[in-house]
């Protein structure tokens, strides 16, 4: 039954994946293997699909919505017992900037990845990221930028970190937003693509 969940989310079947993961709860099956075997198990594949070229946007979307069905119904339960959660990351589209799309996918992504994600959405100031990552225990703050104009708001949020001493990890993407402005503005991560933020954010939090 696992194993069918696991293929619904990479046949992008968001309601056939929430009837599953319910079928699989009332007949008493291990919560955290139906999140590890099989949605972020799913995810990971999904990922590793789009590198190759097998899978786009899209798909990659899809697949997300998919997965979070399942884990909407699974949430319940998480909180009774192995929540599997692997880190708290805030995540946010930058003051200034109103895209989302990138954005919403990745923290789709992490939250299969089995990270605790804080979203906050578009047009976010450097204090209400600071503000959630403090109130929630952050343990990454994850900003995302479409337009060249409001990329200096990741470096101000940066600075204030490092001025600070805060402990929080940083990770930063989107399309205008390359590896070099990243090591540049002192970021701790960087992240080319929804899957490619979850393999940092891994790496990050197992440093």
């Amino acid at each position: 039954m696992i194993k069918d969940i696991y293929d619904a989310v990479i046949e992008m079947e968001q309601e056939r994946v929430e009837s599953l993961v319910k079928e699989e709860i009332a007949a008493g099956g291990d919560v955290s293997k139906i999140l590890n075997e099989g949605l972020i198990a799913a995810m990971d594949e999904v990922g590793r699909l789009f590198a190759e070229g097998e899978f786009f946007v899209p798909e990659m979307l899809q697949a997300a919505h998919a997965m979070k069905a399942g884990l909407d119904v699974l949430k319940p339960h998480l909180a009774k017992g192995d929540s599997g959660n692997k880190g708290t990351i805030v995540i946010g589209t930058v003051k200034g900037d109103l895209h989302d799309i990138g954005k919403n996918l990745v923290a789709m992504m992490l939250e299969g990845a089995g990270f605790q994600v804080i979203d906050l959405g578009v047009d976010v100031d450097a204090d209400k990221f600071l503000a959630a990552a403090a109130e929630k225990q952050a343990d990454i703050i994850c900003m995302s930028a479409l337009l060249t104009t409001t990329m200096p708001g990741m470096e101000a949020l940066i600075k204030t970190v490092r001025e600070q001493g805060l402990s929080y990890k940083t990770m930063v993407g989107g399309a205008p937003v390359t590896p070099a402005y990243a090591r540049k503005i002192g970021a701790d991560g960087y992240g080319e693509d929804a899957p490619g933020a979850v393999e940092t954010a891994r790496g990050l939090l197992s440093a």
